[in-house]
């Protein structure tokens, strides 16, 4: 059981799924600062000092009244279009470099290809009339 457990780990797709994952949570991390250090400011200039993260609703009276926060929300949705582009900036980076490694080896592994039939025929055609 030791041994297959060892196998289902040393697998590829294991390995890069737990790349993949703590890259994720760095990644989150970068764009949580995006948007609260550099992104939020902006708006909030431009909203005249409005800062999304606090608005919200009171729903009831007193300290312990459930708060409506519609402001973290739209953070919430804000962040996640800005991961949702960056990640479509990098699968598209991804996808031109595969493609244009594609298209190298297929260009290497091409053998030179020599004239046609036809080709051959018209030079030894041509040859025949030149010395005829």
């Amino acid at each position: 059981m030791i041994k297959e457990f060892r196998d289902f780990i040393a697998k590829g797709n294991v390995m890069d799924m737990a790349v993949g994952i703590i890259i994720g949570a760095a990644f989150t991390a970068i764009v949580g600062s995006l948007v609260n250090d550099l992104i939020n400011p902006v708006i909030s200039l431009f909203m005249g000092g409005v800062d999304f993260s606090n608005m919200g609703v009171k729903l009831g009276e007193g300290e312990d009244a459930a708060v409506f926060a519609y402001g973290k929300f739209i953070m919430a949705v804000i962040n996640f279009l800005i991961i949702a582009f960056v990640v479509f900036l990098l699968v598209k980076a991804v996808n031109r470099m595969k493609s244009l490694a594609e298209k190298e080896q297929e260009a290497a592994s091409e053998t030179p290809k020599g004239p046609s039939e036809v080709e051959l025929l018209a030079e030894i055609r041509d040859a025949l009339v030149k010395k005829g």
